[in-house]
């Protein structure tokens, strides 16, 4: 369904109506969609430290031999150079 500017402010609530029944609502400005009304929907990102204790690493990750890579990543001039 779609809109116009001045239909939109006289009838905004039964807009929301129509988008909460899953109608895609499109508002528009001299015949050109603008905005659109849509059904609200909660955030599903977690919140920091959601995953706390229930992921396993290892405690033993850090030797030598990883801090000499590490160093060596960011130390490194030359960013085409593969891998060791």
């Amino acid at each position: 369904m779609q809109v116009n500017m001045l239909e939109a402010k006289s009838q905004l609530s039964s807009l929301i109506v129509a988008a909460e029944r899953g109608e895609e609502v499109l508002i528009a400005r001299n015949g050109v969609p603008v905005a659109r009304i849509v059904p609200y929907a909660p955030s599903r990102v977690k919140p920091p430290g959601a995953w706390k204790g229930q992921v396993p690493y290892s405690t033993e990750w850090r030797s030598a031999e990883t801090d000499q890579a590490v160093e060596r990543l960011f130390a490194d001039d030359d960013d085409d150079a593969p891998a060791p």
